[in-house]
């Protein structure tokens, strides 16, 4: 019975890996896939992402063990998978395999440095596939080396996120071609980020070096500055009029001698009076100020404040219990849910081998064989 999510009857076969392709997994379960995992004995190092999940522990490196994953693959829509090239040729589940088998499967490969080039089988994370890209370079002060922005570009936006939309596309596609092969690197996904910035290399957003440009570190009208309490308020007062709402709000609007907005040459003076009017007050208190006035200036927040400023609060953006954040974007008529089950290891493994049509014998045999893993909570 459809219950109105958008990827419901999609089943998603997800061989496990690292936060990218788990990542991909939850988005399409968020929106209502049913995302089996495949997975080892021993539980994941840092299971993040298994809501809405099942799970069967299976050695698909073993040759019958590859046998049951191909039943697996005859029964899925999508395939994830998270390995260097050739990993999952040589165990006879490449794409040529996988298509063979089912020739509507949406194969996707997400990977760093992807399927082809000089660093395809190379190893690597965040940080250095968003150097590759250049991407990396975008971020820091002026005169400072660059400062990379935690792990969420690479691995989660142009890692998990790209894939997801990669997915949905060739779902989209299937009735017209059929299945077909997903190439997502995160050097691809992360470059193709960065097509504002590269496109506006010698425009008046990005003139000269990283830091000293108008959104990257240089403006002191798109900033961050610490208030009196040790906290800090984000500005990003780049148009004329939420930058005479800022001075307004700073008290500075009377100032005759007050740099020009836009007179370059003189944001270091401009950025010293910004610090100080902030450093006067608590954040709290720039708050009050600030949510009465529309000048592109709010708090910046801890994660755990997040969760319950009014505004969040208001459009329930986060789960309780422990929180965390809803699934975006809204749809009106196909609303994504997060589900409140988490994945256990081998939760699912008996019911997906009846599902693939074996027989109560044949299981046995394959959990005799250590193929297959059933944890004894999970037995039918």
């Amino acid at each position: 019975v459809w219950d109105g999510m958008a990827l419901r009857g999609i089943r998603v076969l997800e061989f496990g890996g690292l936060a990218p392709v788990p990542y991909c997994g939850l988005i399409l379960a968020d929106h209502g896939a049913d995302v089996v995992r495949i997975d080892k004995k021993t539980p994941p190092l840092a299971d993040f992402f298994s809501r809405g999940k099942r799970s069967i522990v299976l050695d698909f490196k073993k040759p019958r063990g590859a046998d049951v994953a191909k039943l697996l693959i005859k029964h899925a829509d999508v395939l994830l998978e998270p390995h260097r090239p050739g990993v999952m040729e040589a165990i006879g589940l490449g794409p040529d395999v996988a298509l063979g088998i089912n020739p509507n499967l949406v194969y996707a490969r997400l990977t760093g440095f992807g399927q082809t080039g000089p660093y395809a089988h190379k190893a690597g994370h965040d940080i250095n596939y968003l150097s590759i890209a250049g991407t990396l370079s975008l971020f820091g002060r002026a005169h400072e080396p660059p400062m990379f922005p935690s792990n969420i570009v690479a691995d989660f936006a142009a890692g998990g996120l790209m894939c997801a939309l990669g997915v949905m596309a060739a779902l989209l596609a299937r009735p017209r071609v059929g299945g077909q092969v997903i190439d997502n690197a995160m050097v691809d996904g992360s470059a193709y980020l960065s097509l504002f910035p590269q496109r506006a290399q010698g425009t008046m957003l990005a003139s000269g070096p990283r830091g000293t440009n108008m959104l990257d570190g240089g403006s002191p009208f798109y900033e961050v500055y610490e208030t009196k309490d040790h906290k800090f308020m984000a500005v990003g007062a780049i148009e004329p009029k939420f930058y005479a709402e800022l001075l307004a709000g700073l008290g500075l609007d009377g100032r005759a001698d007050l740099p020009a907005q836009m007179d370059t040459e003189r944001w270091g003076e401009l950025r010293a009076v910004f610090k100080e009017a902030f450093s006067t007050r608590t954040r709290a208190e720039w708050e009050a100020v600030f949510d009465a006035r529309d000048a592109c200036v709010t708090p910046v927040l801890e994660m755990e404040e997040a969760a319950v400023h009014p505004h969040n609060a208001a459009r329930g953006s986060f789960r309780t219990g422990p929180s965390e954040p809803q699934p975006a974007p809204r749809l009106s008529k196909t609303p994504a849910q997060a589900s409140s089950r988490m994945a256990c290891v081998g939760d699912s493994t008996q019911a997906l081998l009846v599902e693939c049509g074996l027989s109560e014998e044949e299981i046995s045999r394959l959990v005799s064989e250590k193929i297959v893993f059933i944890p004894p909570a999970a037995k039918l």
